[in-house]
């Protein structure tokens, strides 16, 4: 199973007011990335505990209303309440109020799904979602997150950073196979990377998902610094990658500045 995504935990020295009952609590919540339900012993292992630490956590949290366990089968799985977290964080939220209208357009425009995400650490999460009216088989709920290095919005959002910014975090990166089509050789992951740069947008072909073609642009503050990604995703059996560039792109670089805060203009050489 996936090992749930944590910050390094800082010693008592360095940082006395850590308060690790909390963060054993947070690991238990994130180790349900990837998995619906989980056994106690799956729980310990994602968040890095013992097995009794978990134990205390999980009863914990059920208490509070966050977990709830199936006695038959001895499993634990998420409850709704832990979407408050979301919601807390996504209303009012700047970025997605000013964005919201122009992706609305975007999905209209290009009859495709139009998404919006957010970086944390190296992964692009999704904060919006607008699905395509036509027949699209790939699932992308809100909060879902994929690695930079592989797809479009990653590399869009890579390609506005400062060039030793954006390969300080791939080299961070653990770059692995995905489809049989996942770019892995940092050297051309970094040339897509300067593509992109040089186009406004980045594209991915069949990266992550077989048969998924997205094309991206990044999302500027009123620094002219990236907040976050647009990007259009379409099947191979409707689209090329070359009519999605040629066709869409315009429309997705116009949504993308129309999204930015301020309407920065776009920073190419810094």
């Amino acid at each position: 199973m996936k090992r749930a995504l944590r910050w390094p935990r800082p010693t008592a020295g360095r940082d006395p007011l850590f308060n690790s009952s909390v963060e054993k609590a947070l690991a238990i919540l994130e180790a349900f990335n990837g998995g619906r339900s989980l056994t106690l012993a799956a729980l310990a292992a994602g968040a890095g505990m013992t097995t009794s630490s978990a134990q205390r956590c999980t009863h914990t949290l059920v208490r509070l209303g966050y977990l709830k366990r199936n006695a038959l089968l001895r499993r634990w799985m998420l409850t709704a309440r832990a979407l408050r977290l979301a919601e807390a964080y996504l209303s009012g939220h700047a970025l997605l109020e000013q964005a919201t209208t122009h992706l609305i357009d975007l999905n209209q425009a290009s009859g495709e799904s139009v998404s919006l995400s957010e970086p944390d650490g190296l992964d692009m999460v999704f904060i919006a979602r607008f699905p395509s009216l036509k027949r699209f088989y790939i699932h992308m709920p809100v909060g879902r997150r994929l690695p930079m290095y592989c797809t479009a919005s990653g590399r869009a959002y890579l390609s506005a950073l400062p060039p030793s910014l954006a390969q300080r975090l791939l080299r961070r990166a653990e770059l692995k196979s995905r489809t049989p089509l996942t770019l892995t050789d940092p050297r051309q992951i970094g040339r897509r990377i300067e593509a992109a740069r040089e186009a406004g947008y980045a594209w991915s072909d069949q990266e992550c998902y077989r048969g998924d073609l997205t094309i991206a642009a990044p999302v500027l503050g009123d620094d002219g610094e990236p907040l976050a990604a647009v990007n259009i995703s379409a099947p191979t059996s409707r689209w090329t990658l070359a009519e999605m560039r040629s066709k869409l792109a315009p429309l997705l670089l116009q949504t993308a500045r129309a999204a930015s805060i301020g309407h920065a203009p776009r920073l190419h050489n810094r």
